[in-house]
């Protein structure tokens, strides 16, 4: 088991019953050098910073007490993942529910839309029209290309590369 997969294990008694959950953990450095851990946790209804520093508190005592990285010093970060953090579990897709998404797709298309809705496999995003001139819908057709999807279209999580909020200040 490596350091991420340990320290995953070890955060489990803090995350309440599974209340937060585990966005991502990283380890960074080398060794025997400086090292820094980054947590990023969140819930359905976010996180605040006390609990980020409570959590970080009770682990960092914890992995100090166990001498986790040996001698090696580190610094222990946790924090939320952001609204620019993409997404990556159906919990976080379900908070952002009727939110606009950019969406790129496992061929590296790019879409965007409202998230209607998240089930376990999968979303739906009603994508919005791209508007294209007459010729270049019909150099696509002639080239076989699929037309890009318009409306409410579902996509499993395994042909999501990216999805990401799309901040607006309207």
């Amino acid at each position: 088991m490596n350091d991420v997969a340990k320290i995953t294990e070890l955060l489990q008694p803090y995350l309440n019953n599974d209340h937060f959950y585990v966005v991502e953990v990283k380890v960074a450095g080398a060794r025997g050098g400086k090292l820094k851990v980054t947590l990023l946790l969140d819930s359905d209804e976010g996180i605040t910073i006390e609990e980020c520093a409570s959590i970080s508190r009770q682990l960092g005592n914890q992995l100090e007490e166990m001498e986790f990285f040996g001698e090696a010093p580190f610094t222990l970060e946790v924090s939320s993942p952001g609204v620019d953090f993409p997404l990556t579990q159906a919990r976080q897709f379900r908070r952002n529910i009727s939110r606009t998404l950019s969406l790129t797709q496992l061929d590296g298309k790019t879409l965007k839309g409202k998230l209607e809705s998240v089930t376990d496999e999968q979303i739906v995003l009603d994508v919005e029209a791209v508007k294209r001139s007459k010729t270049k819908q019909k150099a696509e057709q002639a080239a076989g290309l699929q037309p890009q999807p318009e409306g409410p279209t579902p996509f499993r999580f395994d042909q999501i590369k990216q999805a990401t909020v799309e901040i607006s200040f309207k």
